[in-house]
């Protein structure tokens, strides 16, 4: 056992608790990773604040980059020295979702109250998403990481872990789209940003951003929006449908879990078009359509988890990108806290100005 810092989530609601936890040694195809950066997701806000239910004591944080430190029984391909990012993907490999191609929606069923994390006292502690990652080690299955160069900023890397393979695999993978076509991305947070990215990277030929201000929209267009919506407007979706050329469009990327979001998607859809849901709205929470619409005009509504992607394909083909300049990542950065003010950084992420904060660990120095 190692002794390690984490923030730990006792209550729903209530403030992350900065505490001494204890780490397992890897087990047989484990890897133990001393983290350098760790980005604050959503849907970690969403799980503090009990949303999904969930066991607790829990530590949260699945957006993660470092250096591994040890490695367990039968690891193959990586060794103590090598960076990584840290996933949530956790793929047996052997079922049939994954046989098929889509690790992300892995059948196999796991205990994270019965992984690496125990509390000072020997308590159960829950490796949330099979991460952890709100603390300065985390123990994985190999499965989980990539590696990535020496030389890439780990704060920029770490967002490859979730927020970037989620919006860019959405638009390539999920919607499958194709040079020319046209997309509506419903929210310009961080994923909704790399939805853009994707869109753009993708070949679309018009990207419409919809969201509640025209800072977002602006912030959009570095991105890759060709034209902003606001939200708030009456019926955005005419807007949508006027700067697509007086047709809807052939997919409506919905990165936010807003219950209205949801229920407008299908109207700026064009016919034969197709609504990707990728934003999570608290569990119960329900949306309303009326299906005889999608069902005469050939339209379509898929869930997208994490992109679909296969981490070890895709993530990297991103940094490819982002090394020739052609995936923003860098910029998706809004500011850098240290573990002991992840409260003030969860506050500001809260207020949806963020695009993405980095938690950044101590030893990671000029690295982050």
């Amino acid at each position: 056992m190692t002794t390690i810092r984490a923030a730990v989530c006792r209550e729903f609601g209530a403030p992350l608790e900065i505490e001494k936890v204890e780490l397992a040694a890897p087990g047989l195809g484990e890897v133990e990773v001393t983290l350098d950066a760790c980005a604050i997701c959503h849907s970690d806000i969403s799980y503090a604040e009990g949303a999904w239910g969930g066991f607790l004591p829990a530590v949260y944080g699945h957006e993660a980059a470092g250096v591994i430190t040890a490695t367990g029984p039968g690891v193959q391909g990586v060794a103590p020295g090598d960076a990584v990012v840290v996933t949530l993907i956790r793929a047996c490999g052997n079922c049939s979702s994954c046989a098929g191609g889509r690790p992300v929606i892995c059948e196999t069923p796991r205990d994270n109250t019965a992984g690496p994390l125990t509390t000072s006292d020997g308590g159960k502690l829950e490796q949330a998403m099979a991460c952890g990652a709100f603390a300065e080690r985390v123990v994985v299955h190999e499965r989980q990481i990539v590696k990535i160069p020496d030389e890439m900023s780990r704060a920029a890397a770490c967002l490859l872990s979730c927020g970037v393979i989620t919006g860019v695999g959405a638009a390539v993978n999920a919607a499958g789209l194709r040079p020319g076509q046209d997309v509506v991305v419903i929210g310009a947070g961080g994923v909704g940003l790399n939805a853009i990215q994707g869109a753009r990277i993708a070949g679309a030929r018009r990207i419409v951003a919809v969201d509640m201000t025209e800072d977002k929209l602006a912030i959009a267009r570095d991105f890759g929006a060709t034209h902003g919506v606001l939200a708030t407007l009456d019926a955005p979706w005419k807007a949508a449908w006027k700067a697509l050329g007086g047709r809807g469009a052939d997919a409506v990327l919905i990165t936010v879990g807003a219950i209205p979001a949801y229920e407008q998607a299908p109207r700026y859809l064009a016919p034969g078009g197709t609504a990707v849901m990728i934003g999570m709205p608290h569990t119960g929470a329900e949306a309303r359509y009326e299906p005889v619409i999608l069902a005469a005009l050939g339209q379509g509504m898929v869930g997208s988890k994490m992109g679909d992607v296969v981490i070890q394909r895709d993530i990297p083909w991103m940094i490819d990108l982002y090394q020739q300049g052609r995936l923003k990542l860098d910029e998706l950065i809004s500011a850098r806290w240290p573990l002991e003010r992840i409260n003030e950084a969860i506050a500001d992420t809260r207020t949806g100005s963020a695009k993405r904060n980095v938690i950044v660990f101590d030893r990671a120095g000029a690295d982050a």
